[in-house]
């Protein structure tokens, strides 16, 4: 089917599910381009695609064709992509795994993004996102994890909450801070958790009162600190 107008209703409905209200409501999101939109199909999450009108791609998914113009009024970057998809927004936490990355109040989309990436890549099992991190359906932040947030295990969950609920299920829990008392490689727990901290002001005091202990990266006095990026990926890549 060819969509030319802009006011079509699909049209006007993929604009909607960009923001996060409609997302929230209609548990649907969209991402953009070819990679992205073949890791949301291998995970099983896709549901439609919105293809430019010249473009084939081969699919048995409910396809939409639309002009230029309608596919730039959705789209998000500067120059229009070939292809689009609708994503089933899925939250569902059946297994929290062995290894966890949670993020308190990480605000930069291209930080979150990328540690979600970096978990995948590192065989960690989940990622928690404080609900003060960057949206997990944020575009930047899709678009730097590079679709592993399709496969990966993401709570949404405030940490005050899931750190008791961890702790129940024989999880230890780190902080990470410049005098942590331990380093990555002291960690022998069959269950832990990870904690990294707003890129201004760190981890909250009242979380690291929570945790059983911190994590320290040893680095050049001459050095005030690591991007916290950085920090969950070289974490991340010595507790592989």
């Amino acid at each position: 089917m060819l969509i030319e107008s802009i006011n079509n209703e699909k049209a006007k409905y993929w604009r909607k599910i960009r923001t996060n209200k409609y997302i929230n409501e209609y548990k649907e999101y969209i991402v953009e381009g070819e990679h992205l939109v073949e890791e949301a199909i291998k995970s099983g999450k896709a549901k439609t695609l919105i293809v430019l009108e010249g473009y084939n791609y081969e699919s048995k998914l409910e396809t939409y064709i639309v002009n230029e113009k309608v596919m730039t009024s959705i789209s998000l970057l500067k120059t229009i992509p070939k292809i689009m998809c609708v994503v089933k927004l899925e939250n569902i936490v059946s297994d929290y795994g062995k290894k966890i990355v949670i993020l308190d109040d990480v605000q930069d989309p291209g930080n979150v993004g990328t540690l979600i990436r970096t978990a995948y890549a590192f065989n960690f099992s989940a990622v928690v996102l404080s609900p003060n991190s960057a949206n997990l359906y944020n575009d930047k932040v899709i678009r730097a994890s590079q679709g592993m947030i399709f496969h990966l295990n993401i709570i949404n969950e405030d940490i005050n909450s899931i750190i008791p609920k961890l702790k129940n299920k024989g999880f230890k829990i780190y902080s990470t801070l410049m005098n942590g008392r331990i380093t990555p490689e002291e960690i022998n727990d069959e269950k832990f958790a990870f904690i990294l901290g707003n890129e201004g002001s760190g981890i909250r005091e009242e979380i690291k009162k929570m945790c059983d202990s911190s994590i320290k990266i040893p680095i050049n006095k001459n050095c005030e600190s690591l991007n916290v990026a950085i920090t969950g990926a070289i974490i991340m890549y010595i507790k592989r």
